[in-house]
C-alpha cells in the first residue's frame, strides 16, 4: 500500500495529557548523555531558576512521537514503519519542559509528497500546557521507502 498523500493538511485532535516526570527526564538524560545536574537534581535546577528538574531540549521528541502514533499507526495512512527512515527533526522551544508539566499535543500533517519513489512525510507537533500556552514545536520529516525496495 502506498502512502496516502491526501493526509497532508490533516490536524488531529490533542492527545491525552502527558505528565512530564522526573524519572522520565532522568532516563532520557542518561540515555542521551545529557550530564548537566539540572536534569536530575532539583536543587541544581532551582538554583538556575527552574521550578523542578529541566528536560534536555530533545526530550520533546518523547511527547511528539506519542502523538505522531495517531497518524503513523493508522492503516489508512499507508505508512509501514519498518520502511521509515528518519530524515529530519527540528525543535522550537517556547519555554523549557520541567518535571510536573502537564502538556497536550496537537498533531499536524504538514506535507506528504512523493520524491523519487520515496514518500516524504512532514509532521508538526504543537506542545502546549493545559492552559494552551505554547511550550514547544517539533517538526519531523520521515522518508518512507517504497515496497519495491524489499
Amino acid at each position: 500500500m502506498a502512502v496516502d498523500t491526501t493526509f497532508a493538511g490533516r490536524v488531529y485532535p490533542p492527545g491525552d495529557v502527558y505528565v512530564v516526570s522526573r524519572e522520565k527526564i532522568r532516563e532520557f538524560a542518561e540515555a542521551t548523555g545529557a550530564t548537566h545536574p539540572a536534569h536530575t537534581d532539583v536543587a541544581s535546577a532551582r538554583a538556575l531558576g527552574h521550578p523542578d528538574v529541566v528536560a534536555p531540549p530533545t526530550f520533546a521528541v518523547v511527547i511528539a512521537q506519542r502523538t505522531e502514533a495517531q497518524y503513523v499507526d493508522d492503516p489508512a495512512s499507508g505508512i509501514d514503519f519498518s520502511r521509515v527512515v528518519h530524515a529530519d527533526e527540528r525543535f522550537t522551544h517556547h519555554r523549557p519542559l520541567h518535571a510536573g508539566d502537564r502538556v497536550v499535543t496537537t498533531l499536524h500533517v504538514d506535507a506528504v509528497t512523493l520524491r523519487g519513489g520515496l514518500a516524504m512525510v512532514t509532521t508538526r507537533c504543537e506542545i502546549a500546557d493545559e492552559s494552551g500556552a505554547a511550550v514547544a514545536t517539533v517538526v519531523s520529516t520521515l522518508a518512507v521507502r517504497p515496497e519495491e525496495d524489499a
